[in-house]
């Protein structure tokens, strides 16, 4: 008597060759940081990603911290960088010398955001000579030299938004003032990023929207983080990761887990590109890539 017996797919054996990655890294506020940076940059620099974006702080906080990072990468590596820009407390004077010195320093690619107050818990106010909002600062980039422009997305709203049809309207003032392509704020639920794309769809948005893909190293830190910026962190991640403060060996291999399983969720359903912030650490970014079939050139040569 033969009796079928269901086939077996392993999560991870089918996916490989047809993902297209890219990160994101934030200036380093010490020699510590900036080692653990260096070393971060040098081991994801192997699995040749599209794109690495270096982040503005809030109020323009890290403008020169950001620049050095950005002109290191130039210099250093064979990566294509992005830098962060936003339109906080500056002057579209301001603003627009800055973009030029990066498109002065070879920079082709930036990320415009309207930016985040310096002080937590306040509103965004323009400056009285500045750019008003994301779009405005992207128009003005559009004019100033020929950048490939990413701008923000937000699955499930940006804090500040009065509703989701006001969030996604928003978004396509971006992409109509020049916007190329957008990234995601982090969440965990690919529902809820389907969804998202079939609202953006239908009001007309056609550009790439990566999915930004958060690796979790800290879950109080992520609970802290999420409430800044509007994103649900799903019960059962709690669950998760309960209990595992004082096993860091273990909370990473959780960690990576969960967000290899969003990616293959994610690529089961036609996503190609993924957006990964990478918090300055390699360790975790690097096993997700592996895990979606994204080796890196040393991986390569050596099982060639």
């Amino acid at each position: 008597m033969n009796i079928l017996q269901p086939v077996f797919r392993p999560m991870y054996a089918d996916i490989g060759g047809n993902i297209k990655i890219s990160f994101e890294f934030f200036p380093p506020k010490s020699e510590a940081m900036e080692s653990t940076l260096w070393q971060s940059i040098k081991t994801l620099e192997a699995l040749n990603p599209d794109f690495v974006s270096v982040t503005y702080g809030a109020g323009g906080s890290t403008r020169e911290r950001t620049h050095g990072t950005v002109s290191r990468i130039i210099q250093e590596t064979t990566l294509v960088p992005a830098a962060h820009l936003t339109c906080v407390a500056a002057s579209r004077a301001e603003v627009n010398a800055v973009a030029q010195t990066y498109w002065d320093a070879g920079v082709r690619h930036i990320v415009a955001l309207r930016g985040d107050p310096p002080e937590i818990g306040l509103k965004f106010e323009p400056h009285p000579d500045g750019y008003t909002s994301g779009a405005d600062l992207v128009a003005g980039l559009a004019k100033l030299a020929p950048f490939e422009i990413s701008v923000g997305a937000y699955p499930e709203s940006h804090p500040d938004s009065p509703s989701r049809i006001a969030d996604i309207e928003n978004l396509k003032r971006k992409v109509d003032a020049g916007a190329t392509r957008a990234i995601t704020q982090c969440f965990f639920d690919p529902d809820m990023y389907f969804r998202y794309i079939d609202l953006v769809h239908a009001a007309g948005i056609t550009v790439p929207i990566l999915p930004g893909i958060l690796p979790v190293t800290s879950f109080s830190g992520l609970k802290k983080f999420a409430a800044g910026c509007g994103a649900t962190v799903p019960d059962w991640m709690g669950r998760l990761m309960n209990g595992l403060d004082e096993h860091p060996t273990t909370r990473q291999l959780v960690a990576a887990t969960i967000a290899a399983e969003l990616c293959v969720r994610l690529h089961e359903r036609g996503v190609r590109d993924f957006h990964f912030y990478t918090l300055n650490r390699a360790e975790l970014t690097f096993a997700i890539c592996h895990m979606l079939g994204v080796r890196s050139q040393e991986i390569v040569h050596a099982t060639v």
